[in-house]
């Protein structure tokens, strides 16, 4: 089981150790303030699935890929207290990160699906969610899954869709904060490119590009996060994860 480790700063910052880039800001808050395992949550356009981390292993299987592939639940690890006392000279440095209580797994929500149809596998064993008590038969098998509804989304920003030639980038976070893109276009400098907020929590910048294929990132309180709204994601030369786009 992968175990994901969450730092926290001044309560209100958070990255995923090892993990930062592959994430949304709003993802990352939102899976810090779960209170415990229970019923999938849909966030934006995907679904958090959450489980007992006292459980030998849990996963997730979808009836839209006919059940033929399990995602693993992982670990989320947060924080112990910094403020503890010194460790005397020769005694074990405990262990900084103390198990959260859940085992968590992000799915990113298909364009046609309005309901999402998965069962769990727990502990070996396939079942339906037992923190959701919709359910449905399988008319053929008779077998019973469980059953998410989804809600209407909004749509997507387009990364090309503003004016030709042009990328016009957007990031959602808390109001009242600092945020820039960088990327291939300019050398990786973080502080060259700044978007500008309107509305509140909403960060947006159009930069002119000639055609070509870039990579970039947007940097925020210091960490690095990939586009949420583009899919396409590589590594990078200094094998970090970012995000790709290409002007034709």
């Amino acid at each position: 089981m992968k175990t994901i480790k969450v730092l926290v700063f001044f309560t209100v910052t958070a990255v995923f150790s090892a993990a930062a880039d592959w994430e949304s800001y709003q993802l990352i808050d939102r899976l810090l303030t779960l209170p415990g395992p229970g019923a999938p949550v849909v966030f934006e356009d995907s679904v958090i699935f959450t489980a007992s981390s006292g459980l030998r292993r849990a996963g997730v299987a979808f009836a839209h890929e006919d059940f033929s592939k399990v995602y693993w639940f992982r670990q989320l690890m947060v924080p112990q207290d910094p403020l503890g006392a010194p460790i005397p000279h020769g005694r074990k440095v405990p262990d900084p990160y103390k198990d959260s209580g859940i085992l968590f797994y992000v799915h990113q929500i298909p364009q046609n699906i309005r309901e999402l149809e998965y069962r769990l596998v727990i502990n070996g064993l396939w079942t339906t969610d037992p923190a959701n008590p919709i359910t449905r038969k399988d008319p053929v098998s008779g077998l019973l899954w469980s059953v998410l509804a989804v809600p209407p989304r909004t749509p997507t920003p387009d990364i090309l869709g503003g004016q030709s030639g042009t990328l016009s980038f957007s990031f959602r976070g808390p109001p009242g904060e600092t945020v820039t893109v960088a990327g291939s276009f300019n050398g990786w400098d973080p502080f060259m490119y700044e978007l500008r907020e309107s509305p509140a929590g909403v960060y947006t910048l159009n930069l002119p590009l000639p055609p070509g294929r870039y990579q970039y990132a947007f940097f925020h309180r210091g960490q690095r996060y990939v586009d949420p709204h583009n899919p396409r994601r590589v590594y990078s030369t200094d094998g970090n994860t970012v995000s790709e786009i290409v002007i034709p």
